[in-house]
Parts: structure tokens; sequence; C-alpha cells
């Protein structure tokens, strides 16, 4: 879920994952599963050529 929700930063269109909204991150961060800031201010160490 991780590299989902953090996809549409990693192609630049949004800076943190919080700010796209057709996301389940925000379901998620309902639920309490995620921080809103998540994903944020760092970056996951997902391997840029993983598609």
């Amino acid at each position: 879920m991780e590299y989902i929700h953090y996809n549409p930063v990693r192609h630049g269109l949004v800076k943190a994952p919080k700010d796209w909204e057709y996301s389940s991150f925000h379901k998620y961060v309902r639920e309490g599963k995620y921080d809103v800031m998540w994903g944020a201010d760092t970056s996951l160490g997902v391997e840029e050529d993983f598609e």
C-alpha cells in the first residue's frame, strides 16, 4: 500500500500523498493507519526503476 500511496508523489503529481484526492490514503488516515503527514517530507526508499 505504501508504494501505491506514494506513487503520485514519486511521479511529481503532488508533493505529499495527502494532496492526491483520488487516493485511498485518506481512508487509511481516517482509520488511524497513517498519519496525515506520512510521506510528505521523506523519500520512502522506493526503487526508481520498480514499476
